[in-house]
């Protein structure tokens, strides 16, 4: 069973986090940390988490500022992946969790898992990111879509209307229609995003020190071992995650030799957040990669 709690990691914030023993095991047992993207609190990952207690790990979830019952700090603006990045290293400090065996991260959890995994060398054994983008609109010099959408839902005074375009995105409407059960508990739980919480996580995404290729090198010299995923679906991040492997694993091989290899595994079925509709293969590549020897 799962137990909520939250952590103050500033003086006027704080952190709410997840923590899921494994089956059968104790409290040496390695841990797994699973980050979200934007518009997905922690609950998204309820379908994985038993499979991952079941093969012996403990699972530790968070939320993003104001996502769940995480708060947003007083300056909508101040959010970096930089700060999310200090948020969970002040949440591992909490837990006393000196390691992670891996952290699975997607999309806005993805990015901030290879920022953190720069900034503190050793902490991550196993880095997966999955379907990042790896810089802000400013700093690639595209459109900004995040002003635009953050306009939307204070506009509307409400996540509704966000919250049914963000799912078409993500799914699209076929698989939707096919999945109603899936959908409606989906929808739910991006009910537990406040507007407050959607801004500020897309000034993290829009802001000019947003570029994950600097780090990608540092980020790889500091882990173990990485793996990448995309859905097969998310084909516009195709070309980022192939950029992004290159560069994770180039400092690999700068700790771990010439011989160190970093793949980028397609998740079948898998759109946006892979981990939803591509479930059987996302598991499948996980599973081996995870695999203890």
């Amino acid at each position: 069973m799962s137990q909520f709690a939250g952590v103050r990691v500033t003086p006027a914030r704080a952190l709410s986090y997840a923590v899921t023993p494994p089956t059968h095991g104790n409290s040496q047992d390695p841990v797994v940390l699973l980050s979200s993207a934007l518009s997905a609190p922690l609950a998204v990952w309820d379908p994985v988490v038993p499979r991952l207690t079941a093969a012996g790990f403990k699972v530790l979830r968070y939320n993003a500022p104001g996502h769940g019952v995480s708060s947003v700090p007083p300056n909508l603006s101040s959010t970096t992946f930089d700060s999310m990045a200090e948020d969970v290293h002040a949440l591992l400090s909490h837990l006393q969790i000196e390691k992670l065996y891996a952290w699975i991260g997607v999309s806005l959890g993805a990015a901030t898992a290879i920022v953190f995994a720069a900034k503190y060398p050793g902490v991550v054994e196993r880095l997966v990111p999955c379907g990042t983008l790896s810089r802000s609109p400013a700093s690639a010099g595209t459109q900004d879509h995040f002003g635009a959408r953050v306009a939307a839902a204070r506009g509307a005074g409400s996540m509704s209307g966000l919250i049914e375009s963000t799912l078409g995105r993500w799914f699209g409407r076929c698989w939707l229609d096919s999945h109603v059960q899936e959908t409606e508990r989906l929808r739910q739980v991006m009910q537990g995003r406040t507007i407050d919480g959607f801004e500020t996580c897309c000034a993290a995404l829009r802001s000019m020190s947003f570029d994950l290729h600097p780090l990608a090198a540092r980020a790889g010299s500091h882990v173990g071992a990485a793996l990448l995923l995309v859905g097969e679906k998310d084909v516009g991040l195709f070309q980022t995650m192939e950029e992004l492997r290159r560069g994770i694993e180039s400092g690999l091989k700068s700790t771990k030799g010439e011989t160190a290899t970093v793949s980028l595994k397609v998740v079948r079925n898998g759109g946006h957040l892979c981990f939803i509709d591509g479930f059987a293969s996302f598991l499948d590549l996980i599973t081996g990669f995870l695999a203890r020897g």
